[in-house]
Parts: C-alpha cells; sequence; structure tokens
C-alpha cells in the first residue's frame, strides 16, 4: 500500500482507490523534460494520482 509521510511533521497517509477499493502502489511517471514525479496507481487501471502534500511540501512514499 501506498504511504506517503510528510517530511517535516510526521503526518502519514495511507492510499486506497475509491472505485474497487484497492491499495494503491507505488510507480513514477517520466515527464517530457526526462525528470521524474513519484506517483501512486490504482492496480486495477482506475488512474493514478501526484503524491499529497502536507506543510507547504510533497509527502514522501518509498518506492518499492
Amino acid at each position: 500500500m501506498a504511504t506517503y509521510e510528510c517530511s517535516k511533521c510526521g503526518m502519514a497517509v495511507n492510499a486506497t482507490c475509491a472505485k474497487c477499493d484497492e491499495p494503491l502502489v507505488n510507480d513514477s511517471l517520466k515527464l517530457d523534460d526526462n525528470s521524474e514525479v513519484q506517483i501512486s496507481k490504482c492496480p486495477n487501471g482506475h488512474g493514478k494520482i501526484k503524491s499529497p502534500m502536507c506543510c507547504g511540501q510533497d509527502m514522501t512514499c518509498t518506492v518499492k
């Protein structure tokens, strides 16, 4: 399951898909400029999200 954590305050969030209730899996998305963005995606193809924000910054998640 994708667990995002704020490096500033320690708040953590677990993410699941609202359509099928499956835990989101960690992944990364390569952009046109060759940079990568950490995302979590539904294992059943219902979509993907960018990391949530907390304390004015992106929360991080270890990609396994």
